[in-house]
């Protein structure tokens, strides 16, 4: 029987790049997308393929840093949540390549520093609540798998609308 903490990371990896039942994880749905691809919005104001991708990486930074009890300020951008990212037309072509597949690394090198951070954890930690909160650190971990699921969802139905309107 596998342990409370490999539970968590195979649920975590399911999520986010490894094979599942439920088809499409978060880092499959990132799979061969164009910087181009990434900064289509369906319509003004609406989130793009590359926000939600940098989105999702501070939320796994988030958590990682809630987990170890880290104070805040180490993420790749500044702000929190929603950041803006470069425009095509505004930004030649390579330059957008580039700053596409530097975030597509930084979602992935959040991913592996949120699962070393669960693989230092006991289950007696998981079971833990979190300072000033009522929901422990496992409650955590499953709700950031839940939170890749959800918006591979996003960017699966944001490719197929890009096939439909093109």
């Amino acid at each position: 029987m596998a342990t409370p903490v490999a539970e968590l990371l195979h649920l975590l990896d399911e999520a986010f790049d490894r094979k599942a039942w439920h088809g499409p994880t978060l880092g499959g749905a990132l799979r061969g997308v164009s910087a181009l691809q990434a900064a289509w919005r369906p319509a003004p104001g609406m989130h793009n393929i590359w926000e939600l991708t940098v989105h999702a990486a501070y939320w796994k930074y988030a958590v990682r840093r809630r987990l170890l009890d880290e104070k805040r300020g180490t993420f790749a951008e500044k702000g929190s949540n929603w950041f803006v990212r470069p425009v095509p037309g505004l930004v030649a072509p390579a330059a957008l390549e580039a700053r596409w597949r530097a975030d597509v690394r930084l979602i992935q090198a959040e991913h592996r520093r949120l699962r070393a951070a669960v693989a230092t954890m006991s289950a007696a930690d998981l079971d833990r609540r979190l300072p000033g909160k009522t929901s422990t650190r496992g409650f955590l971990v499953r709700g950031i798998a839940a939170h890749d699921l959800y918006h591979a969802g996003q960017v699966r139905l944001l490719k197929r609308l890009q096939t439909i309107r093109a």
